[in-house]
């Protein structure tokens, strides 16, 4: 309970020091908001062109746009830390302070940083979470509402997972590796959009290596009435786990990477 509250505290001081400057504030999230606003005009195109991708109609794509956009952003909120701090920490010889304190190395830089910019993108995805339902006639219920929320958090623990891969890289390499982008910002991109549209190497990336389709796909699916694969109502309950399962595995390996750090001086 103290990691959480001091979590909550550092995250409300890191927002009210960026507000203490409300000017460039509303200018950097301005600047989120049409960058986020061109990515769903490129879905609204593309739903104007075609009246259907496979199976999916535009409330549904409306609708994976939203999930992925919420869930993403709301990482990048709450967990900048991890890749934004992370690599300067590594290069400055930073980390060797966070090593010294007795709270765990991930929840100090988790701590470091925060980008409420991003709520602007949040907004969007929200919006097009709504439009999407309502075009797609989807009957909410209590169970469907219930898997919202877990495809959210344990989407939002695969992200996390994924960006404990650069933190990974960069204990060994010092420097981040751009390729683990392709992971995280690429699978942002490419996943907003159901997996049964990409070709084979794309799905096994995502659905494998990269759980989205599991986490966020099938659930998502399953509250549309379109289930992917086929599989029964209990299974959009299950595999959302393996974005828990990711996250765990990564921590592991970062808990093991830290062991290996060796200080680049400061």
């Amino acid at each position: 309970m103290d990691t959480i509250k001091l979590y909550i505290h550092s995250m409300r001081m890191l927002i009210k020091a960026q507000l203490e400057y409300p000017a460039s504030f509303l200018m950097q999230t301005f600047a989120q908001l049409i960058m986020e606003g061109g990515e769903m005009l490129a879905v609204i195109l593309l739903v104007n062109r075609f009246e259907r991708l496979n199976e999916w109609e535009a409330g549904d794509l409306y609708f994976f746009f939203g999930m992925m956009s919420v869930t993403f952003y709301l990482m990048e909120v709450f967990c900048r830390g991890i890749t934004g701090n992370f690599p300067y920490l590594i290069r400055t010889g930073g980390l060797d302070t966070i090593l010294s304190r007795p709270r765990g190395v991930l929840t100090q830089v988790m701590c470091s940083a925060a980008d409420p910019r991003r709520i602007t993108c949040i907004a969007v995805g929200t919006v097009a979470l709504v439009i999407g339902s309502s075009l797609s006639h989807v009957q909410w219920s209590f169970a469907k509402a219930l898997l919202l929320v877990e495809a959210i958090l344990a989407g939002g623990l695969l992200i996390i997972g994924l960006f404990l891969i650069e933190a990974i890289f960069c204990i060994h390499s010092v420097k981040s590796i751009e390729l683990v982008n392709a992971l995280t910002y690429g699978g942002r991109s490419a996943c907003q959009y159901p997996i049964d549209t990409f070709p084979g190497p794309l799905r096994i990336l995502f659905t494998v290596v990269a759980p989205f389709a599991l986490t966020l796909h099938v659930p998502g699916s399953m509250i549309l009435g379109k289930p992917l694969f086929g599989w029964p109502m209990w299974a959009a309950f299950v595999t959302p786990l393996s974005g828990a399962l990711f996250f765990a595995f990564m921590w592991v390996l970062f808990q093991k990477a830290v062991r290996f750090y060796r200080s680049c001086g400061s």
